[in-house]
């Protein structure tokens, strides 16, 4: 065999080999995505998105409760985490050699693998027990220094990777720095950034450790921010757990909705992304 012969089977095999990989990573994902599915589908009706959830024992019912209280959980973990994440990102990537940018990025990081029931611990200390009270804005503010270090990393590295002849010419027209960055750096970027705060709610949306902490639960419907409220994860935790078997088949279909929220909410950013690419390119 010639040495051209060896290195092109030896390709083949290299990218077969990978290919194989990527088939055994999915192999997981659609078992767990048919499951849920199959399972869930078939418990979905308009009572489900409409109805409360009926009392102890009582089948029917849904989980219009939950499903609005994820929403604005999910919307004021956003309020806490995209300024503090952006605005951190935005000074990692204009002044990488400080001090205070290496502690950031530490703490950054460090948050980052700290477990989820931790930063739930930390916030039922810090919003709960001086309070006495659970409540929304406590489960927000646990959810959003979840989503920080993510909305933080993902700005930085896009930030950076920025070509430097677009700060260059900005400078070279009189712009400031601050002008250059929010004005040219920022709006070259944000594709990206919008989609790495996208992936940061898909992260906090599934969470219930941090919630069961904070939020607690609502068998009724609430949007009191100073009020316990109920939310999809911790629903289909409460369901899960219990003997009957009307709120076992709840239960998928609350991860089937979570599921597709998660989905949903990727691809409208992909849209919001291709049209800013787009318009970058007029």
């Amino acid at each position: 065999m010639s040495h051209t012969a060896y290195r092109t089977l030896l390709s083949r095999l290299f990218v077969g080999a990978c290919g194989l990989a990527v088939l055994v990573a999915l192999i997981p994902l659609a078992f767990i995505l048919f499951f849920v599915v199959s399972q869930g589908f078939q418990a979905l009706n308009l009572d489900f998105f409409t109805h409360m959830p009926k009392p102890v024992g009582q089948p029917g019912g849904g989980m219009a409760n939950a499903i609005v209280g994820t929403l604005i959980l999910s919307g004021l973990a956003a309020l806490l985490a995209v300024p503090v994440g952006v605005m951190s990102g935005v000074y990692l990537s204009e002044y990488p050699q400080t001090r205070l940018a290496s502690a950031v990025r530490f703490a950054s990081d460090t948050l980052n693998g700290v477990p989820s029931i931790v930063i739930g611990v930390f916030a039922y200390g810090l919003a709960v027990l001086p309070f006495k009270q659970f409540s929304t804005l406590a489960g927000g503010l646990a959810l959003g220094i979840m989503m920080i270090p993510i909305v933080t990393k993902t700005t930085e590295e896009l930030l950076v990777l920025v070509p430097g002849s677009m700060r260059e010419g900005a400078l070279a027209l009189g712009a400031t720095r601050g002008r250059a960055v929010f004005s040219v750096i920022i709006p070259a970027a944000l594709p990206g950034i919008i989609t790495g705060i996208v992936l940061a709610l898909a992260r906090i949306a599934g969470e219930t450790a941090p919630l069961l902490f904070t939020a607690f639960n609502n068998r009724f419907f609430s949007t009191s921010l100073t009020q316990p409220i109920s939310s999809i994860t911790v629903q289909v935790y409460t369901y899960a757990i219990s003997p009957y078997e009307d709120w076992h088949r709840q239960a998928w279909a609350g991860a089937l909705v979570l599921i597709t929220i998660v989905l949903v909410c990727s691809m409208l950013a992909r849209l919001a992304t291709s049209r800013v690419s787009r318009l970058r390119t007029r």
